[in-house]
């Protein structure tokens, strides 16, 4: 899932630009929706949707279709009107257009970066708003900070045959996934790929296939995902992260991820191509 290519990013604050406005809004970490008989879509403007909440500043994304895309966020003890209601990002997948949960998840990193960098990391000094990009300056000590992105593996490891190897956490429920970790600075992502299968499950791995990525907006990752093949080792299990870690069939797999996640897709697509599953 990306970003449409016709959305075009805009490094500004709200302009005044005139057009259609769809709102994307956050009261905490909710989306703030409003009700359409027994649908919901995030609010637009006439004035009286925007007139109804107390806008923190607000930020202008860009333009898809011709419909222009502004968010900001809400004091959290906001009390929202009547027909409006507040819903946590993955929640909100599903319930709304897929491009327009994917400007949300984009607005909802800008609008971090933003809440973060408001003073220099290197010498404290306030920063200032650029205008052809995202990226915030010190006139103090000339330091730029830009949005945050960090870079995240996800491992599906299978013997070559029907059998994946899945991990669990606690307070997972029922659920298992596939292997993932951040990328640590100075390491590729096929090392990172190889060190975090090691240490969370005590195995090795070859034949490593890119699969895809997923921007993922909890709060700034980016998630790219891979699968290998296992070629020996016995399991040990990393204690700290994870309490089970088993091989399953394609034909039978656990509670799986929602199919938001990167992680469900590549493990959909690998168990498609297995013989043995209808």
């Amino acid at each position: 899932m990306t970003l449409h290519p016709d959305f075009t990013r805009v490094y500004t604050a709200d302009n005044g630009e005139p057009g259609r406005v769809i709102w994307i809004l956050f009261r905490g970490e909710e989306v703030v929706v409003r009700s359409e008989g027994n649908a919901i879509c995030l609010p637009g403007e006439p004035a009286e949707d925007k007139a109804s909440f107390a806008l923190g500043e607000p930020l202008f994304l860009g333009r898809l279709d011709g419909v222009l895309y502004k968010t900001a966020h809400l004091a959290e003890e906001t009390d929202l009107p009547p027909g409006y209601m507040g819903i946590g990002m993955r929640k909100l997948y599903g319930s709304i257009a897929e491009q327009e949960w994917l400007i949300a998840g984009y607005a909802w990193q800008i609008l971090h970066w933003r809440r973060t960098s408001q003073f220099c990391p290197v010498c404290g000094g306030a920063t200032e708003p650029m205008q052809k990009e995202w990226v915030r300056h010190c006139s103090h000590c000339g330091h730029s900070r830009y949005p945050q992105v960090s870079p995240a593996v996800l491992m599906l490891v299978h013997d070559g045959a029907d059998r994946v190897l899945l991990a669990h956490k606690p307070g997972w429920g029922p659920m298992y996934s596939i292997f993932a970790g951040f990328v640590l600075p100075g390491e590729s992502l096929e090392e990172c790929v190889h060190r975090e299968v090691a240490e969370e499950a005590g195995v090795r791995i070859e034949d490593l296939v890119y699969q895809g990525s997923q921007p993922w907006p909890f709060p700034h990752q980016l998630m790219i995902g891979f699968t290998a093949r296992y070629i020996g080792g016995d399991i040990q299990i990393d204690e700290e992260e994870l309490d089970r870690v088993e091989w399953f069939h394609a034909g039978a797999m656990p509670p799986l991820p929602p199919p938001l996640s990167l992680s469900r897709q590549i493990l959909d697509g690998w168990v498609r191509l297995q013989p043995t599953v209808p």
